[in-house]
């Protein structure tokens, strides 16, 4: 497999030697005949790849691709040097060119002519020569289907069959199953072809495996015939062949099965489908598509002719692979234990995938239990060629284009599991010269990268992982060591990237000539200052995981590195040599990093750097002179900046500044994503942030002179807005929403204004430190020519409202204005009159928090309190002693409440009455309740939950006994917290003992932790008749006899 990657690389080399060698020198002008030579050089090899591509286990080929590698990587490193010397110059003479420039180029040409001439002289002739005799061998599927390989896919199977089943109005139709290499599609397509529904109502039925891509849509038209007419189809002319089908389906509804289809041009595709959808008038014919690329799905969704539904197949949960592992294993039903203790490992190494289950269960079935273990350390992808390698080989050779195959092959060098941000993994490609720009150069090298993860992640090659505010890709560990396996010991891969976790182990293991050859060096806990200099040709540096708070000053003779990371270390100054590496173009820190020994550099430096991306932090703003000065950053002209910080320092605020002024001068691109502003002086802020139509996050916080917001309400992209320490501001007024709404409010002019809605993305607003904010102001009313008033719409989306430390605000906008609102919180002293407001109007949240006492403020309760029933809904309780009883009784309106918390002092009678109503949690939490003198046992209403999952008791000294209740109640003793699966208890002083009874239904019980407990001597729990029992911890506690 290897060789895959050696090929590939040789054409990312060859590309690369060729147009920036022409790039950088205008050889086409000055050296047309060494510039033809070269590309005849090129387009030769290029050839010989091709013809290579069809024998690549052949010996003599293997051999003739690495040593060409070899010569290639060596040019690379030349035309590196030619690259660093011209750019060398140009800083150094100011772009003058110099006769010893042409020396330099007439020296590279006999370098790189050397290099390539060498590589395909007496061996090229001898290596081909067994090329012709081989041939290519593709996966190819049939209609036959074993009833024990559908296993966990019935819902899918049932509903793809019941949408097959619809009458419907177009001639045909399409179902495109869509999901990574080993889901099962295939598998799933034939249980549905052989369903016999479907064969009662098709006239026809066709089963076509494309299994490689086509470059001519009659290759797919004559495999149709042939499954039609059950014979092999000579000639080749599409007018015939089709007239043949047209023939066959006459009049006839039909179900066609496309499987495993590799094209994804749309040309071609919807060529084919227009020709399928004129086959005939007859109504109701399907056709099924099985893919790994969801571009296919993608283009027939656009298809005007076709009735289009996509069905994305999953991974299977854990029993599923667990059930296919053990059919395949031949273990029968009673599962042996060593089996049994592997499940854990086992389900790992499946990830849901139904084809790893397949092959690990087929596997253990020809071993001994004894030899189980050992096998499930080991990969089982080695000698496997009919299972996962051969499925992932066949999506690895159509990755197209070749420098892909090295993108996907490098992502092996990082840990299995290892989270990529898509920037870090672009840049990493780059700074290796797999990311060529175009021949046009159209495009940014990052856009090509971007198209390149697309690709894999079409192929599923790469898996991509969103959380709220973060997405990251990673590798499936079956495709990781894939990958791994391209990259091996036989091929010169493996010594060009290296990662390495410790620098006594890298210089035991590393001689000369390896270090020379490296080209990516991850390295945990750095390294000497001499050590830098010996990899000569390195690309990529990642150091982590040191101690060092300075760059070694060597690495200024690391004239080749394209990429330099030390944002995983200590490091926290750069030498000056450092600004000697002319290619260096990635360069990726952490925190705060001192360039020079002096104190700071001028703003005006980042003038120049137009190619900044990613996040830009800006501190000390207060040491900028004016708006002119700021203007010199010229951040406006910076599109590939996703997230600015500006920074001011601690000043006094009376004194004199021009922070309003700078902050206009620092007008960023409206490509701007995210936003901070910290410690500004001014007054108010500027009138571009109406420009920033793309921001999604905004902070402003501690700017304690500024008595007035910007208008925010009608940036369309705006999600998140985090308002902190705003001391100045006693009024959120009209202008929040927009800068016409001031004059607009309440208007009775003659023209018609149309409806707007402001804050149209916002789904966090927080509030806090606001200390003299008296009154959020609602929306405007606009008034039309019939004088008909308008209300527009404010936050439709907002999910999440934060209000702390605002002890002055009373007035906000009408609840009914956040429809979406879920989750809501007060604190910090906010004003009781605010959450009564708010409560007492808003009837959906699914998470309410109320802290710190609300009702004992100035004699004021809240009255009223009304939260819609919702499931998995959440109640936390902090610090509110002196809830009214009244109140109690409101409290308990959560049939469906999910999580409770109840915390620190509150009322003696809150649990009791919470927990009396309550039958659904599945967590509860009582923490702090240092003042329930009367409070000393649970009630027994507790053991109600048989939902339970979640049980933390903490910190609350009064209590010294579980009120476990008696088995003859109503509950039933075999049901009680049978459904608990995690048990913590701690800082329960009076607690002696736990009743024996309260355990004997914890069948589910996995975690139990008793910790600080300083009077508890007796634990009656037998562990071994708790089997499900994965984690007991016992700490702080006298316990004498735990038999008892």
């Amino acid at each position: 497999m290897a060789d895959a990657a050696v090929s590939a690389t040789i054409q990312v080399a060859l590309q690369t030697v060729v147009s920036l060698a022409a790039d950088h020198v205008n050889l086409a002008r000055e050296f047309p005949k060494e510039l033809k030579k070269l590309d005849k050089s090129a387009a030769m090899i290029r050839g010989f790849l091709a013809g290579a591509d069809e024998d690549k286990h052949s010996p003599v080929v293997q051999n003739w691709l690495k040593q060409l590698e070899e010569e290639v990587f060596k040019a690379d490193n030349v035309l590196d040097e030619l690259t660093y010397e011209n750019l060398r110059r140009k800083v150094k003479y100011q772009n003058q060119l110099t006769k010893k420039k042409v020396f330099f180029c007439f020296s590279f040409f006999n370098k790189i002519g050397f290099r390539l001439g060498l590589a395909y002289k007496h061996q090229v002739e001898e290596a081909f020569a067994t090329i012709a005799a081989g041939a290519t061998t593709s996966r190819q599927t049939d209609s036959t289907i074993v009833r024990r390989d559908v296993l966990g896919r019935d819902e899918d199977e049932s509903e793809i069959v019941k949408k097959l089943l619809i009458e419907t109005e177009s001639v045909i139709s399409v179902i495109p199953i869509t999901g990574m290499g080993g889901l099962g599609k295939t598998t799933l397509a034939k249980a549905v072809y052989n369903k016999s529904q479907i064969h009662k109502h098709f006239d026809k039925k066709i089963w076509v495996c494309v299994a490689e891509k086509v470059d001519r849509i009659e290759e797919v038209f004559k495999m149709i015939l042939e499954s039609l007419i059950g014979e092999k189809v000579d000639g080749d002319r599409r007018e015939v062949i089709v007239q043949k089908i047209q023939d066959e389906l006459k009049e006839k509804r039909y179900f066609f099965v496309l499987d495993d289809l590799w094209n994804d041009e749309e040309v071609l595709l919807n060529d084919f489908f227009s020709t399928l959808a004129g086959l005939n008038a007859k109504k109701g014919s399907w056709c099924l598509v099985t893919t790994r690329l969801q571009e296919v799905a993608t283009i027939l969704s656009r298809h005007p002719q076709i009735n289009f539904i996509r069905h994305e197949l999953g991974k299977l949960c854990d029993n599923d692979c667990w059930s296919i592992m053990k059919k395949w294993a031949n273990v029968g039903e009673e599962l042996p234990k060593e089996l049994e203790d592997m499940r854990e490992q086992v389900l790992r190494r499946c990830d849901g995938l139904p084809l790893a289950a397949k092959l690990i269960g087929g596997l253990l079935s020809k071993k001994r239990k004894e030899e189980w273990l050992s096998i499930l350390e080991e990969s089982f992808l080695n000698g496997d060629p009919g299972g996962i390698e051969q499925i992932l080989k066949v999506s690895f050779d159509h990755l197209s284009p070749a420098p892909v195959k090295k993108c996907f092959a490098y992502c092996s060098i990082f840990d299995q599991d290892t989270e990529l941000e898509q920037d870090l993994l672009v840049q990493f490609w780059m700074a290796e010269g797999f990311l060529q720009p175009d021949s046009q150069n159209e495009r940014m090298t990052e856009k090509i990268g971007y198209e390149y993860l697309r690709i894999l992640l079409q192929t599923s090659l790469l898996e991509e992982v969103k959380e709220e505010r973060r997405t990251w890709y990673k590798m499936h560990d079956l495709v990781h060591d894939f990958a791994k396996s391209i990259l091996n010991r036989n091929s010169s891969n493996q010594e060009r990237y290296l990662a390495v976790y410790s620098s006594e182990r890298m210089v035991e293991n590393m001689n000369e000539k390896k270090s020379a050859s490296l080209r990516t060096l991850f390295l945990e806990g750095g390294m000497a200052d001499d050590m830098i200099s010996k990899f000569k040709y390195l690309h990529v540096l990642k150091l982590f995981g040191t101690d060092a708070k300075k760059l070694p000053n060597s690495v200024g003779k690391l004239l080749h590195l394209h990429l330099l990371d030390i944002s995983g270390s200590r490091i926290r100054t750069l030498p000056e040599s450092l600004c000697k590496l002319y290619c260096l173009q990635t360069l990726r820190i952490g925190m705060l990093v001192d360039g020079r020994q002096e104190e700071g550099r001028g703003i005006q430096e980042l003038g120049t750097l137009q190619d900044l991306k990613g996040s830009l932090e800006i501190r000390n703003l207060e040491l900028v002179n004016g708006k002119d000065d700021a203007e010199l950053a010229n951040l406006s002209e910076k599109p590939n900046l996703h997230r600015l910080v500006f920074e001011w320092g601690d000043r006094d605020e009376e004194s004199d500044n021009c922070d309003e002024v700078v902050l206009e001068g620092l007008q960023p691109h409206p490509n701007l994503k995210e936003l901070q502003i910290l410690k500004f002086m001014g007054d108010q802020f500027p009138q571009w942030f109406m420009n920033l139509t793309s921001l999604v996050e905004l902070r402003v916080k501690d700017c304690t002179r500024c008595r007035k917001l910007p208008a925010l309400g009608q940036l369309s992209s705006l999600q998140h807005l985090y308002l902190t320490g705003l001391e100045n501001i006693r009024s959120i007024g009209l202008s929040f929403y927009s800068t016409s709404a001031e004059e607009d409010s309440g208007s009775g002019g003659s023209s018609t204004i149309s409806r707007q809605t402001f804050f149209p993305a916002l789904k966090i607003l927080s509030l806090e430190s606001m200390k003299i904010l008296e009154e959020w102001k609602d929306a405007p009313e606009m008034r039309s020519t019939a004088g008909e008033v308008h209300v527009m719409d404010v936050f439709p989306v907002l999910e999440k409202l934060y209000i702390w430390g605002c002890p002055q605000l009373t007035t906000i906008p009408t609840p009914s204005r956040f429809p979406s609102l879920d989750v809501l919180e007060i604190e910090k002293n906010c004003h009781v009159l605010l959450a009564e407001k708010v409560l007492s109007n808003i009837a959906n949240l699914s998470s309410l928090d109320l802290r710190n006492d609300l009702w004992d403020r100035g004699g004021q309760r809240i009255k009223f309190l009304k939260l819609v029933r919702r499931p998995e809904s959440s109640l936390r309780i902090d610090g509110c002693h002196s809830l009214p009883t009244d109140m109690l009784e409101r409290l308990c309106l959560f049939p469906s409440l999910d999580v409770l918390e109840i915390k620190k002092n509150c009322h003696v009678l809150l649990a009791e009455k919470v927990l009396s109503n309550i039958t659904t949690l599945s967590s509860l939490e009582l923490s702090g309740v240092h003042y329930c003198k009367i409070l000393r046992e649970l009630p027994e209403d507790l053991y109600q939950f048989r939902g339970l999952e979640d049980l933390m008791i903490r910190g609350c000294p009064r209590i010294d006994s579980f009120g476990y209740p008696n088995p003859k109640n109503s509950f039933g003793q075999k049901s009680l917290l049978k459904s608990l699966e995690q048990f913590a208890v701690s800082w329960c002083d009076a607690l002696t003992r736990l009743p024996a009874e309260m355990f004997e239904s914890c069948t589910s019980l996995r975690e139990l932790k008793l910790s600080n407990c300083r009077s508890l001597v007796s634990f009656p729990l037998d562990l071994r008749r708790t089997p499900s029992l994965e984690s007991f911890i016992l700490q702080g506690c006298p316990v004498r006899n735990a038999a008892q």
